[in-house]
C-alpha cells in the first residue's frame, strides 16, 4: 500500500515539475512563426541590402543614359592679355608694331541637340532597364535561397523541440521505470544488476537531453543573428505547421510554372536579352550621326581689324558625321556580340537540363518523405504496442530488462524518425516551391 502511494506522489512530482529544457534554459523566448521568419530574414539579410543597393544603382542608370536625349549647352568665358602684334611689311625686314588693345574677351553659349545617333541612345537606355530587370530577378533568386535556408534552420530547431518533448517523456517514465525495479529489487525479485542498467540508461538520456538543449540555443543563435535580433533570445517554433496542406500537384504543372516563373532561368532569359541588345548597339557604331547645333559668340576686339570693339555673331545648323573607320574597326565587335548571344542562349539550355532535373528531384523526394510519415505513424503505433507488451511482461518476470530496454529504444528511434521525416515534409514542400519560382 506505501509502496503504492508512494508511486503517485512521484508521479505527481514529475508531472508537476518543469521539464529540464525549460529549467535550464533562458526563459526569455520569442515565438517565431513561418511568416515573421521569412519577413525579418529579408528584411535583414546582408546579400539582398546589397542587391537593393545595386537595384537602385540601376535606376540611376536608366536616368543617366535617358540623360543622353537633352541636348548639351556648354558656356564660355575667356579673357587675357593680347601680346604685341609684330608686322613684318617686305619679308622678315621693316618689322611694324601696330597699336592693338591690351586685353581680349570672349562670351560663347554653344546648343547642340542630337537628332539620330544611329539608335546608339535607344539601346543605351534598353541597356540600363533590362540590366535593372536582370538585377531584380537576381533579387528574387536570393531572396527565394535565403529562405530555404532559413526554413532549414527553423524545421531542425522545431525537430530538436520535439526530440527534447519525447527525451523528456522517455526521462519521466525511466524515473517510473526505475522506481518499480527498485522495490522489485528490495522485494528480491531481480538483482542489482537491473538497478544499474536502468540507471545507466537513465544517465545516457539525461546526457542526451543535455545536448539536445544545447543544440537549441545554438541554432536558436544562428538565426538571431540572421533575423536581427537579440542573441539571447530562445526562439520556439510555430507547431501549426504540420497541420498546414503539402500534397502533390502534377508534376507537369510543377515544370510549366518552373519555365515561366523559376528566377534564375528568367534572369538568364534577360541576360540573352541583353546581348541581343548589344549587337544593336555596337551596329548602331558604324550608322552617321545627325545633329542640330547653334551657338552664339560675343567677343572682343574683333579679330581681322584688332579694332577695340565689341563683335556678336551666332549661327545655326545641322551636323552631320560618319565614321569611316568603322567599317573596319568594328568587325572583330560585331562578331564577338553576336557570339555572345548563342553563350547566353547556350547558358539558358542548360540552366533549363538543370531545373528539369531539381523539380524531379524535389518532386520525387516530397512524395517520398509523405509516405515515409504515413509508414512511421504506423511504425509508432506498433512500437507504442510493442513497448506496452514488453513493460508488463517484464513487471509479471515473463521477460528480462534487456528486452525491455530494446523495446523501448526501438520505440524512441521510431518517434525520431517520425519527427525527422515530418520536418522533411515541411522542407521538401518548399524546397518544391522555390524550384517552381513560387517561394
Amino acid at each position: 500500500m506505501y509502496l503504492k502511494i508512494a508511486k503517485k506522489v512521484l508521479c505527481a512530482a514529475i508531472c508537476c515539475t518543469p521539464t529540464i529544457v525549460e529549467a535550464s534554459l533562458p526563459s526569455d523566448s520569442l515565438f517565431l512563426t513561418l511568416d515573421r521568419l521569412f519577413e525579418w530574414g529579408v528584411e535583414h539579410n546582408l546579400q539582398l541590402k546589397a542587391d537593393r543597393i545595386q537595384l537602385e544603382m540601376a535606376e540611376e542608370r536608366i536616368k543617366t543614359a535617358s540623360s543622353m536625349k537633352l541636348p548639351d549647352i556648354q558656356i564660355g568665358l575667356k579673357g587675357g592679355v593680347l601680346g604685341q602684334p609684330v608686322v613684318f611689311e617686305h619679308g622678315l625686314s621693316d618689322a611694324t608694331y601696330p597699336d592693338t588693345p591690351d586685353w581680349s574677351q570672349n562670351y560663347a553659349v554653344d546648343f547642340t541637340q542630337p537628332l539620330y545617333e544611329g539608335g546608339k541612345i535607344r539601346y543605351a537606355v534598353k541597356k540600363a532597364q533590362l540590366e535593372h530587370q536582370a538585377v531584380s530577378l537576381q533579387t528574387d533568386a536570393h531572396r527565394a535561397a535565403l529562405k530555404l535556408d532559413l526554413l532549414e534552420k527553423y524545421m531542425s530547431l522545431f525537430s530538436l523541440y520535439k526530440q527534447h518533448e519525447i527525451l523528456s517523456r522517455q526521462i519521466e517514465e525511466s524515473e517510473l521505470r526505475l522506481f518499480d525495479i527498485r522495490r522489485m529489487k528490495r522485494e528480491g525479485l531481480i538483482t542489482n544488476n537491473d538497478v544499474l542498467r536502468s540507471e545507466m540508461q537513465l544517465t545516457r538520456d539525461r546526457l542526451s537531453l543535455t545536448e539536445v538543449e544545447n543544440n537549441i540555443r545554438l541554432f536558436s543563435q544562428q538565426l538571431t543573428i540572421l533575423l536581427g535580433i537579440k542573441e539571447d533570445y530562445l526562439l520556439k517554433p510555430d507547431t501549426t505547421l504540420f497541420s498546414m496542406p503539402v500534397l502533390l500537384e502534377d508534376y507537369e504543372a510543377y515544370w510549366e510554372e518552373a519555365y515561366r516563373e523559376e528566377p534564375s532561368l528568367k534572369w538568364l532569359r534577360k541576360q540573352t536579352e541583353l546581348a541581343k541588345n548589344e549587337v544593336k548597339g555596337v551596329r548602331s557604331a558604324s550608322l552617321p550621326q545627325v545633329s542640330l547645333y547653334a551657338s552664339n559668340t560675343l567677343a572682343r576686339p574683333i579679330s581681322r581689324t584688332m579694332a577695340d570693339l565689341y563683335n556678336n555673331n551666332w549661327n545655326i545648323g545641322l551636323s552631320l558625321s560618319y565614321s569611316l573607320s568603322s567599317l573596319y574597326k568594328n568587325n572583330h565587335k560585331k562578331k564577338e556580340s553576336r557570339l555572345a548571344v548563342y553563350a547566353r542562349q547556350n547558358e539558358e539550355e542548360l540552366q533549363l537540363q538543370h531545373l528539369r532535373v531539381e523539380i524531379r528531384t524535389a518532386y520525387l523526394r516530397h512524395q517520398e518523405a509523405l509516405k515515409e510519415v504515413e509508414a512511421l505513424q504506423l511504425s509508432v503505433r506498433q512500437a507504442e504496442e510493442n513497448y506496452r507488451i514488453m513493460q508488463n511482461r517484464y513487471m509479471n518476470q515473463l521477460a528480462i530488462l534487456t528486452d525491455l530496454l530494446d523495446a523501448n529504444t526501438v520505440r524512441l528511434n521510431v518517434e525520431l524518425q517520425l519527427t525527422n521525416a515530418r520536418t522533411r515534409v515541411i522542407y521538401t514542400y518548399y524546397q518544391l516551391q522555390k524550384v517552381c519560382g513560387r517561394l
